[in-house]
């Protein structure tokens, strides 16, 4: 007999460990933090403002996922917005697991898909986000994460996604 797999509610395969704020996997029955839910279809300004909060609070695995959901549920002129948004976060999740040369890879990557989106658009602050000091605080936390060789603080390091 097989080992039980967990599932959701819908029957898809789901890992139901608990997680740490940086979405890594707890033992079973360890207290986590709870996870984002899934598929959340929000406003851009409702996006912009949870993800902010959960970045401040040193959550940016939890708020990739945000961003994630509005580049699967927004527009399409907007998803290369959010995605890149999203490396970003996942950027610095990475860093902040001390994964240093996949949190600077993706903070860059990240840093240059928003500058590639606010190009094509024409936009430079969309739904208020500062996408130039978006851009610089990945590019300056890269080349600090690679300096340090060591994980960062999370909450300390966060980005403020609408500038100062």
């Amino acid at each position: 007999m097989g080992s039980v797999r967990d599932r959701d509610s819908e029957g898809r395969a789901r890992n139901a460990r608990p997680r740490d704020g940086l979405g890594r996997p707890l033992p079973y029955g360890a207290p986590g933090v709870a996870r984002q839910p899934e598929g959340v279809v929000r406003t851009p300004e409702q996006t912009v403002g949870e993800a902010q909060a959960l970045l401040a609070e040193g959550k940016p695995f939890h708020a990739h996922e945000v961003f994630e959901d509005a580049w699967k549920s927004g527009p399409d002129s907007e998803r290369a917005l959010w995605r890149g948004l999203a490396q970003l976060a996942v950027g610095l999740t990475h860093a902040a697991r001390g994964n240093v040369t996949g949190g600077a890879r993706l903070l860059r990557r990240g840093a240059g898909a928003v500058e590639e989106w606010a190009d094509g658009r024409g936009e430079r602050r969309p739904y208020g986000i500062d996408l130039a000091g978006v851009a610089a605080w990945a590019r300056e936390l890269a080349e600090a994460v690679e300096r340090g060789g060591e994980p960062v603080d999370a909450k300390t390091r966060a980005p403020r996604l609408r500038g100062a």
